[in-house]
């Protein structure tokens, strides 16, 4: 692997404060790394050019989601050059996943640098309050960027590499990360980074409104019940640990479901940070354009002719069968999926959905399109006025408690409370008025409502996929290889542009030919130019 190098991106600061200074974090240029944290903006600007790689479009702007179309809910409105991320013939050379793998390493190098150098100034001196919060946020940093290139790439046979600076002690040598043995090492260094960051981190309700958004310590306990979750993989006791870690966010941080999947999507900034929220990526839409640009992504092709939508994800006709399962018109299946004729708001209109932009499906997500429901959204701030650069007004989420739920059940269903889970799938679907289970809750309970209650959001649909093929559970195991073997379908309309017209369903006509599915395949092969670099270093993983 390529040794770390450091650049350095400085934030930009936001130029509203109507909801948060923390919210715009597009990059300004490189700073000398001469005396740097003399002071406490110093630190801040270190911080902040760490969470705007994960903003950014090589992330959790848009290229994390591509591989969703391996799995069955998700397909791509526009044809890709790398239709091997959905047929499972991925090299590991193609885009966009080698550039993913090249920011988050060089994410982690990043924190490194910072948590090194405040270690190293802690040890002259007494941080200041900002300092010591700059050093939890560096913590965490580096453990969420790890942890996502560890379930991607790294198996219990051989994890990936990484190295920590603070742990050379003249300095870090620039040498190349050693390959951890197994990926439940690399496990066990995000949780003890985790638990690091929670040292140094304040509660979520200390910070005052314009650093709302910044790391909190009950987002680093949800990242550890997902680690747990994902090591559960290779060792079962983990589950227990998912279970105390849940109970924790409950009890000592007092989180909760949102009152409606409608208050928890939703433009207004009162709403942001409710029971549910846990970690996000603030958007303030707006001349400015912090957040993630996901929602544009996904929005209409063109937008209708009001706005630059890229149309480049779409739901599949496969996860609205699976949502249609709760009833016709569901609370749910209406807040997460525009179907033909179905009325929304749009730039201050009522409209009724069709489609005549790109590859047809016959759906577009709904999650993601409060903002864009008001009048002149651009010129009131809710949407960008950049369509090329399409963020909106909204909490983006990455982890909510929700999800921390149905871990929960989970863990409950693999170590024999299936009552226990029974409650917390129940507690979900009441919210979104949902008949409740009138039985003890199944794996096949908790596949359904992982899959329709997390639709299109990065929660990695695909890896939950990936992780029950690998599961002594024999229901979830074959309702895993069902869908990973499966190709997606979608509607054909003879009009498209005719909201009321009778659809056929039909396979969805890119990327037809998908290889078996076998668990080599639940990790995705390093790029060669990594494997190169390393100078043998770094093994690729195995059956690639």
């Amino acid at each position: 692997m390529k040794k770390n190098i450091l650049l350095f991106a400085m934030a930009a600061s936001l130029l509203t404060t109507s909801c948060s200074d923390f919210l715009d974090v597009q990059p300004e240029g490189n700073a000398t790394t001469d005396q740097y944290f003399m002071n406490d903006q110093q630190a801040i600007d270190a911080v902040d050019a760490l969470y705007e790689r994960f903003h950014q479009e090589a992330l959790y702007g848009r290229e994390l989601f591509w591989e969703q179309g391996g799995a069955c809910d998700v397909v791509w409105g526009r044809t890709r050059s790398y239709n091997t991320l959905a047929t499972l013939e991925y090299t590991g050379d193609e885009e966009p996943l080698r550039t993913t793998f090249e920011t988050l390493y060089r994410v982690m190098a990043r924190s490194n640098w910072v948590i090194d150098q405040l270690l190293d100034k802690k040890g002259r001196t007494t941080l200041s309050e900002v300092e010591s919060r700059s050093l939890g946020e560096a913590y965490f940093t580096r453990a969420w960027s790890h942890f996502l290139i560890a379930y991607r790439y790294g198996v219990d046979e051989q994890g990936v590499p990484f190295v920590r600076y603070e742990d050379f002690e003249n300095g870090y040598d620039n040498s190349i990360p050693p390959q951890r043995e197994s990926v439940m090492e690399n496990y066990r260094l995000i949780i003890e980074d985790l638990d690091n960051a929670m040292t140094y981190l304040p509660r979520f309700e200390e910070y005052d409104e314009n650093n709302r958004g910044r790391a909190h310590d009950a987002a680093a306990v949800a990242f550890k019940v997902k680690v747990n979750a994902y090591w559960a993989t290779w060792d079962a006791s983990k589950w227990q640990e998912v279970i105390s870690l849940v109970n924790e966010l409950e009890t000592t941080y007092g989180r909760d479901l949102a009152g409606s999947l409608d208050e928890f999507f939703s433009s207004d900034f009162k709403n942001y940070w409710n029971a549910e929220y846990l970690w996000s990526i603030p958007g303030n839409g707006g001349s400015q354009g912090g957040g993630s640009e996901f929602p544009g992504v996904s929005l209409e092709n063109g937008g209708w002719g009001l706005y630059n939508g890229w149309g480049q994800n779409k739901p599949s006709y496969d996860i609205y069968e699976e949502m249609l399962k709760d009833g016709e018109g569901n609370d749910r299946l209406v807040r997460s999926i525009l179907e033909y004729g179905q009325e929304f708001q749009f730039f201050g209109e009522t409209r009724r959905y069709y489609s005549s932009s790109d590859l047809e499906v016959g759906f577009q997500f709904n999650k993601y399109m409060d903002p864009f429901k008001h009048q002149d959204p651009t010129q009131n701030g809710y949407v960008n006025t950049n369509g090329n650069w399409p963020t909106v007004r909204l909490n983006f989420p990455i982890i909510r408690f929700a999800e921390m739920l149905l871990f929960r059940a989970e863990a409950y269903l693999m170590t024999n409370q299936a009552q226990l889970a029974t409650n917390d799938i129940n507690r979900i679907r009441l919210r979104s008025n949902l008949t409740p289970l009138d039985h003890t809750a199944t794996m096949a309970d908790l596949y359904h409502e992982r899959r329709c209650e997390l639709a299109f959001e990065f929660t990695d649909h695909l890896f939950d996929l990936k992780r029950w093929h690998r599961s002594d559970n024999a229901e979830i195991k074959a309702l895993a290889a069902a869908e990973l073997n499966a190709h997606p379908r979608v509607r054909h309309y003879e009009d498209r542009m005719d909201p009321d017209g009778v659809p056929t369903i039909i396979p969805y006509q890119d990327y037809l030919n998908k290889a078996t599915y076998d668990d080599h395949l639940m990790v995705f092969p390093y790029p060669s130019i990594e494997i190169t670099n390393s100078n043998g270093q770094l093994i690729q993983n195995p059956g690639y």
